[in-house]
């Protein structure tokens, strides 16, 4: 069964880029898909239960595919030949055990590393998302104060209320504050949501998370 994003009334002045998972297991997967909408909010995630439902579905028409390793070995010389579109699912958190001539994403990991990975990836392949469609608008406008954005950034390398209040010298009270209005600002529930948001809009380096 094959699943899709709806889309969010941007416009049509660009074509939704369409991103594929490929895996038989849909309940491992919904994580994934919910992340993958969150890092390229403008695009189309569609969910395939096999190799067959996936190539009855223009497959050359998707940027990328995100694959079951099984899928990838039994469908080797189609995802080879598409190498630059493949990233490989796997829980193999040994690089030497992985599909080495693929781009390997580990999925059996804490939802934290996940996201780092896949931004990761984004920023391989779209040097800060520029040859995707322009986010939201309301994304891409300055809607954080200055302080709100330092505290932004220390929420997603890791430090907790007490350590932010410590590196900017300012009360526990004030963090608490500054981290509920961070998140009613941006519309987002979790420190992964605001991981993403802080290194595509440029505001932590990938590399300090």
């Amino acid at each position: 069964m094959k699943e899709n994003m709806p889309h969010h009334g941007m416009g049509t002045e660009f074509h939704y880029p369409r991103i594929a998972i490929i895996d038989s297991n849909m309940l491992a997967i919904m994580g994934l898909r919910q992340i993958l909408q969150t890092v390229v909010p403008v695009a189309e995630i569609e969910v395939f239960n096999s190799f067959n439902e996936f190539e009855a579905d223009e497959p050359e028409m998707f940027v990328h595919y995100f694959v079951e390793t099984n899928i990838v070995l039994s469908n080797l010389s189609f995802f080879t030949a598409r190498r630059n579109k493949t990233i490989v699912l796997t829980t193999a958190t040994d690089p030497n055990t992985q599909l080495g001539e693929f781009h390997c994403l580990c999925i059996n990991v804490p939802e934290q590393e996940l996201v780092r990975s896949l931004l990761m990836l984004e920023q391989r392949a779209h040097t800060h998302g520029r040859n995707l469609p322009p986010v939201a608008r309301r994304q891409a406008e300055k809607i954080l104060s200055n302080r709100e954005m330092e505290v932004l950034s220390l929420i997603v390398q890791g430090l907790l209320n007490k350590e932010i209040a410590d590196a900017l010298n300012i009360s526990i009270t004030t963090v608490i504050t500054h981290r509920k209005n961070i998140m009613e600002k941006l519309g987002m529930r979790s420190v992964s949501q605001l991981t993403i948001y802080a290194v595509m809009q440029g505001y932590v380096d990938i590399n300090k998370i």
